[in-house]
């Protein structure tokens, strides 16, 4: 090799001084031997029985959450995910807390988020028993999968655990993008789904609509940003399809769905409209109990035209 492009550790070091020398007075020039200087950061090796490296890095491209990305979202390959404990048992899924933090390296600061980690069980574990009327006009991914997915093998049962995840995960996404007031979803991973954790602003998960006693300019305020929600829905051609006051969630002045894993096509669906009342239903329900006079049919009625 060249001389010129390749150097010892010795011809450095007579650079080195002849620069020096040189430059003996004017300070202001860099010494050339910085630039050979490596400082390297300790990462520790070992995690707790509750910790794993982040996987961000280790899904498809495309099962990480859709950009412009919010600022706290943790991408760091150094980050450690730690699970702080379960936040809801459900009929299909679990949902537990995880911290994603990544300690100081150098001059990047320590950064860390809370997450809600959704985990499918397979078929044989979950207690969800509408699963046909609600996939009625969707697609699986391959053959194989419905294969397997019909004769109820347990590569079966796994693909059709990691079925309703990545259909939470491809609603979130879609209706992320059009302003839907959704978590944020961060990544999906076989049937792990990790969103942004909805807090109630003093460190807790932010209460379910059916907890919270809402009254007067609240309470229209929340019916009003549910129903501009069920629009957006609405426009995709798209209804929740199991909407009620315990899939929506009450953090401060704003509501938050939840929930999405059924998410119904409204047209191919032949069900669909029948899910879209039922929402409409529920809804108002809800709120006529509480005082404020809405009508279901009305709601459905304004729906429709977001749809045709």
């Amino acid at each position: 090799m060249s001389s010129d492009v390749f150097r010892t550790e010795h011809q450095f070091s007579d650079l080195t001084d002849e620069r020096c020398a040189a430059t003996a007075g004017d300070r202001s020039e860099p010494d050339i031997a910085d630039a050979f200087v490596f400082r390297f950061d300790t990462i520790p090796e070992e995690l707790g029985p509750d910790q794993r490296w982040s996987t961000w890095l280790d899904v498809e491209r495309g099962s990480r959450g859709p950009e412009p990305r919010p600022d706290w979202v943790v991408t760091e390959q150094a980050a450690i995910d730690t699970e702080l404990g379960i936040l809801k048992t459900g009929k299909e899924a679990d949902v537990f807390l995880l911290e994603r933090a990544v300690e100081q390296v150098g001059d990047n600061p320590a950064r860390r988020s809370l997450l809600a980690a959704k985990r499918y069980r397979t078929e044989e574990h979950r207690s969800f028993r509408r699963s046909d009327s609600y996939l009625e006009g969707r697609r699986t991914r391959n053959s194989r999968d419905s294969r397997a997915m019909a004769k109820k093998t347990s590569h079966g049962r796994s693909v059709a655990a990691g079925q309703w995840a990545y259909a939470e995960w491809d609603a979130l996404c879609r209706l992320w993008k059009a302003g839907v007031p959704v978590p944020y979803p961060v990544q999906v991973d076989g049937t792990e789904l990790l969103m942004e954790f909805i807090d109630d602003g003093d460190g807790g998960a932010a209460p379910r609509l059916a907890q919270v006693r809402p009254k007067g300019k609240l309470l229209a305020s929340y019916f009003e940003q549910l129903g501009d929600g069920m629009r957006e829905l609405a426009r995709a051609g798209l209804a929740h399809g199991d909407l009620s006051p315990y899939n929506v969630l009450a953090q401060g002045d704003r509501i938050v769905m939840i929930d999405l894993p059924q998410v119904v096509d409204i047209v191919g669906n032949p069900k669909g409209m029948d899910f879209l009342m039922r929402d409409c239903h529920n809804v108002c329900t809800w709120f006529t109990n509480r005082g404020l006079e809405v009508d279901e049919h009305e709601l459905f009625a304004d729906l429709l035209t977001m749809v045709f």
